[in-house]
């Protein structure tokens, strides 16, 4: 006898689980199309609420016609788009297009590209199971590109107003001219609004990512940012290679849990500040307890990018893949090993998926 029968499963719990089931499908079928919508621009076309055809977009997008129409049907029975069946138009109404389009004070069309992106390595993670090792990070063709515009939404417009002010007087320090660091620090934006802000300071931005350091220092050199450089630089080994009391600020944002070995950067990064420097720190909102982790808005998310991304990078690397979820519990135990004296936590209203750590020796 299988073990399904051996259980006698509850006939309402079966039935409720398989609307849960089917109701995913449709939410994932809706975030596919709102991930081609925001690519291609089409939402953001459709921002202005005209009704139009699908001859029309099209035409004002300089895209295929018939794909642009079967993308409007898939919407419009998502219920994210309306439409007039005697006129043949469509039109995306103002509540959705205040969370779908980029002039919108949050785009959440930035996210739906993910499924598709970490769908790309499905099979490269199916190998990991049988096999283990890990996916490497050039295998994720545009994941930087993405976490540019994730992290344009959740750091930028909130870095010089909320996040920096967690630490009194840095702002005046600033201002004044310190030497930052940013570790792991991907396409470099944030560095770059702060280089802008605070031209006195002397800002340094390392990455493993040979793309991502490119495209940092290309975009640096068009706006002639002299204080600011970037650096391909592995940080595994930070712990004893980092310069000790190099840094007055070092900052991470969502950086810290795919490394190879996350402890040696923040003991790198605790031996790099000076005696009066400060680590702020961006990172995943989580309770390091997976059953307390079902009850954030997006724990079981989360959980998903860990396992195709953020957990099989950092063992792609022979590292301890620490993974997306480590967790408030976890975050203190690494700090305080690092060598930090002082934690705080923060969290800020616009924020909902991180926390922010002040770390000082």
């Amino acid at each position: 006898m299988s073990a399904i029968l051996q259980q006698q499963p509850d006939p309402d719990r079966v039935e409720a689980f398989e609307e849960r089931i089917c109701a995913a499908l449709n939410e994932a079928g809706m975030l596919q199309m709102l991930s081609l919508g925001h690519r291609s621009g089409l939402l953001d076309r459709l921002a202005d609420g005209r009704p139009r055809g699908s001859v029309e977009l099209a035409d004002e997008s300089g895209l295929n016609e018939r794909y642009v129409r079967e993308w409007l049907g898939a919407l419009t029975a998502a219920r994210v788009l309306d439409m007039d069946d005697e006129r043949d138009v469509y039109t995306l109404p103002a509540e959705h297009a205040a969370r779908l389009t980029r002039d919108a004070e949050a785009n959440l069309a930035v996210y739906a590209q993910f499924p598709g992106l970490l769908g790309g390595v499905e099979d490269d993670v199916l190998r990991c199971f049988r096999e283990g090792g890990g996916v490497p990070y050039e295998r994720y063709e545009r994941f930087h590109e993405v976490m540019a515009e994730d992290s344009g939404q959740t750091v930028l417009p909130a870095l010089l107003d909320d996040i920096l002010p967690l630490v009194p007087g840095l702002i005046d320090r600033l201002e004044a001219g310190i030497r930052v660091l940013d570790a792991g620090c991907g396409r470099g934006k944030a560095l770059m609004l702060m280089a802008r802000r605070f031209p006195r300071s002397r800002f340094v931005g390392f990455d493993l990512s040979e793309e991502a350091i490119g495209w940092a220092r290309e975009q640096a050199g068009k706006v002639g940012l002299d204080n600011l450089r970037f650096e391909v630089r592995d940080l595994s080994d930070f712990d004893r290679e980092a310069e000790p009391g190099a840094f007055d600020l070092v900052t991470t944002f969502d950086a810290v849990h795919d490394q190879a070995r996350p402890l040696n950067v923040l003991t790198g990064i605790r031996r790099s500040l000076a005696d009066d420097g400060v680590y702020l720190a961006q990172d995943i909102r989580g309770t390091s307890h997976p059953h307390s982790d079902a009850d954030l808005p997006l724990g079981p998310f989360l959980y998903a990018v860990s396992v195709m991304h953020c957990m099989t990078v950092s063992l792609a690397q022979g590292g301890e893949g620490l993974g997306t979820m480590w967790g408030i519990e976890r975050i203190r135990d690494y700090l305080h090993r690092a060598g930090f004296g002082s934690i705080e936590v923060h969290q800020l209203e616009h924020d909902e998926q991180n926390d922010y750590f002040v770390a000082r020796p």
